[in-house]
């Protein structure tokens, strides 16, 4: 429980979504999780006491990479291989992947390609596990699922082929300042489907896997966000370039904190230590 001038010290981590609604934020700092909606309309203050700590192994280092783990761990942990960022080169089936076991829980798993609404349509993977997560840590005020696949490199393959039709980014300053127009995302899929169902339908490597699964049947959903007033000009604040981020919580989307002083994003600096305290 935060009490008003009494600061919560230590290393924070992603914010902890629960699909309510609105959508429901905790702030884990330390060994603390703040339930943080209950803080929107009041002065927050966060102070960067200047250590940062590996998400993963913990070691005190200068500069993070990854959005919050050291060098060592960008070079050895499969959960930073290329492979994260573009799952079309997913190399698991090849006998090379860095943790085989991490690959046999994280990417040998069903995984989901969706259409989602963040700033305008997109489409992007997450595994099926991680469903409404994802879509909540990206803002998405609408989200429909449109394949299931068997693996994460099915899923890259089929979003590849996807992307020739639709875009796989969001605009996040776009995404931060409001919802955008509805769409209608069970016609953007049955559009997709008509352009690129052909492809899609050749993306099966290996002979014992099922290719995907098209959703035909599959429900939108929708999204609302903890925010009383969005920003009119996005202005990004970053604890590297000031150490003390204050200003009224305005509401929360995505990863993003919205102050009336800025937006920040609390994913980007995972393993900051912080002194965070209610004014």
């Amino acid at each position: 429980m935060i009490v008003t001038g009494e600061p919560v010290s230590g290393s924070i981590r992603k914010l902890v979504v629960n699909p309510t609604e609105p959508v429901s934020y905790q702030l884990p700092i330390g060994d603390q999780l703040i339930p943080i909606n209950s803080l929107i309309g009041l002065q927050i203050r966060m102070d960067f006491t200047g250590n940062i700590y590996c998400i993963e192994c913990g070691r005190k280092i200068k500069k993070s990479f990854n959005q919050g783990y050291c060098f060592p761990c960008v070079r050895s942990l499969a959960a930073c291989d290329t492979c994260i960022v573009k799952p079309e080169l997913c190399h698991y089936h090849q006998g090379t992947c860095r943790d085989p076991l991490w690959g046999e829980s994280n990417c040998m798993q069903p995984h989901v390609v969706y259409l989602a609404n963040s700033s305008g349509l997109k489409v992007g993977i997450t595994r099926a596990s991680q469903i409404p997560t994802r879509w909540i840590d990206q803002g998405a005020f609408q989200a429909l699922p449109i394949f299931k696949v068997q693996s994460r490199l099915q899923s890259g393959l089929l979003e590849v082929t996807l992307k020739a039709y639709v875009s796989d980014r969001t605009d996040w300053r776009a995404m931060l300042k409001g919802n955008p127009p509805e769409l209608n995302l069970a016609a953007e899929r049955d559009r997709l489907y008509s352009q690129a169902g052909i492809e899609a339908g050749e993306l099966k490597y290996d002979a014992d896997s099922a290719a995907y699964s098209y959703l035909s049947n599959a429900e939108e959903v929708m999204f609302e966000y903890p925010v009383i007033q969005y920003p009119t000009r996005v202005q990004s604040q970053n604890f590297d370039k000031q150490a003390c981020i204050q200003g009224r919580l305005n509401g929360i989307k995505g990863q993003y904190l919205i102050f009336d002083t800025g937006v920040l994003n609390i994913r980007k600096f995972g393993g900051y230590e912080i002194s965070f305290c209610v004014e």
